[in-house]
């Protein structure tokens, strides 16, 4: 069974001027099973993060469903949901989203104590993961002490903390350059090859390059996909660059199963 279902999803927003309609998503479908790496990438516009903020229920489709683990995530009350986003979901956003009156230690810790965790078991879990994203050396420093590489890999150490059925990635080296991005999305090649399921929008070819499977979205539909196979990341960078390049040219496509 596949770890998250999107079914028909459809999302209409009401401008409040004139009250007219806009469709930001028509009719999604697509699944992502456990351990997949799956990219999603499409024009500003296109609808991706709206998409995004549904699968991570930070907005409700007008039609549709969005299954997590076999739950449907619009049958979670709203005094449970941000229980099962922290339990669920490990988030990464392009501008890192720590406090800056919280060392990064404890903003790694956040979603733990706001879960109850014990300290040891804290501490326990974080020394692997500092060890593994290269800050086991800074989590004393504060986010405005650090680089933004190192930011990002504090943020990861966040999100995957809470050991998360998926991470949720929203463009998440668009704020690094070409050194930090590279470290970066070495890093998610390394815990996806160990079990961790990602999810990751982006507009960046070299980081969906990195990914095991890119859905292209477009005028809030699913115009193509591309499996990774066998194929090398540079195969993969040329694939995802000619289907962007049909996708802007206008040209009709369909959803592709290479």
């Amino acid at each position: 069974m596949a770890l998250l279902e999107v079914k028909n999803v459809k999302k209409i927003y009401t401008q409040r001027l004139g009250g007219s309609k806009v469709q930001a998503l028509f009719d999604v479908t697509f699944s992502v099973e456990q351990g997949e790496y799956v990219a999603i990438m499409g024009e500003s516009g296109s609808g991706k993060t709206t998409l995004l903020n549904i699968m991570a229920s930070l907005d409700k489709p007008t039609g549709g469903q969005v299954i997590l683990a076999g739950k449907n995530m619009a049958d979670i009350k709203p005094k449970e949901l941000c229980a099962f986003r922290r339990d669920n979901l490990g988030f990464v956003f392009q501008d890192f989203n720590l406090l800056d009156t919280l060392s990064l230690r404890d903003n790694i810790f956040l979603p733990l104590v706001l879960a109850g965790v014990s300290y040891q078991v804290m501490e326990e879990r974080l020394l692997p993961l500092a060890r593994r994203l290269y800050i086991q050396d800074i989590l004393d420093k504060y986010p405005y002490e650090v680089s933004g590489g190192q930011k990002q890999r504090a943020a990861v150490a966040r999100a995957l903390i809470t050991r998360p059925q998926i991470i949720l990635a929203d463009e998440p080296t668009g704020a690094l350059d070409s050194k930090a991005s590279d470290r970066l999305l070495r890093i998610f090649g390394d815990v996806n090859r160990d079990g961790q399921t990602i999810l990751m929008v982006t507009h960046s070819i070299q980081a969906a390059s990195r990914a095991g499977r890119v859905l292209f979205i477009k005028d809030g539909c699913v115009f193509n996909q591309i499996y990774r196979g066998n194929l090398k990341d540079e195969e993969m960078y040329r694939k995802i660059s000619d289907t962007l390049t049909v996708l802007q040219t206008g040209k009709e496509g369909g959803v592709s199963h290479e």
